[in-house]
């Protein structure tokens, strides 16, 4: 377990894994590649100011009912469940996974957050219109403050990427303290 870091502040990469983010992969997010400069530099960011990096990872079994929906990915153990190269973890980082599209639903997330003395998250990852809106929501009911950066999430759609962000900016805005 990492040493812990007091901050008010939470930095989460969302599912920046080899099966959304890789040209070809099961469930290819083609913009993904175009944040992980901008991820890599909100990671540079709260590692100078001791914000903690949580890394929240799909992990599915291997008969997984979402998979009636989305095709076979980020399956527990396969190679395409492992976070991108690009950005590896620390051993002072945090990694959490999650089998659905909120990292909050039966994952051990909001009990980290707590430990850790945070009020705000920053989202960054993949997928906008699922697994960042969700887990938004999730948060913000929680009575989390959410921060989502634009130039740090893509979605597998424009305009639902969109439709996603303009709920998150406009519509959770009352939740947000």
């Amino acid at each position: 377990m990492p040493k812990r870091i007091k901050s008010t502040n939470a930095l989460l990469v969302i599912d920046m894994l080899d099966d959304f983010v890789l040209k070809g992969s099961p469930l290819e997010v083609p913009r993904a590649r175009r944040i992980i400069s901008n991820i890599k530099k909100r990671i540079a960011r709260a590692t100078r100011e001791q914000v903690p990096i949580i890394y929240v990872c799909d992990k599915h079994r291997k008969d997984d009912p979402e998979f009636n929906v989305w095709p076979k990915h980020a399956v527990n153990g396969a190679p395409g469940s492992e976070i991108i190269s690009e950005l590896k973890p620390r051993s002072r980082d945090y990694i959490v996974d999650k089998t659905t599209y909120s990292a909050f639903y039966r994952s051990k997330l909001e009990k980290l957050l707590k430990k850790l003395g945070t009020r705000k998250i920053v989202l960054t990852g993949v997928v906008t219109e699922i697994c960042i809106l969700y887990t938004a929501v999730d948060a913000l009911m929680r009575g989390f403050q959410v921060e989502v950066p634009e130039d740090c999430v893509a979605g597998l759609q424009e305009n639902d990427h969109r439709f996603a962000l303009r709920q998150i900016n406009k519509m959770l805005k009352p939740f947000q303290g």
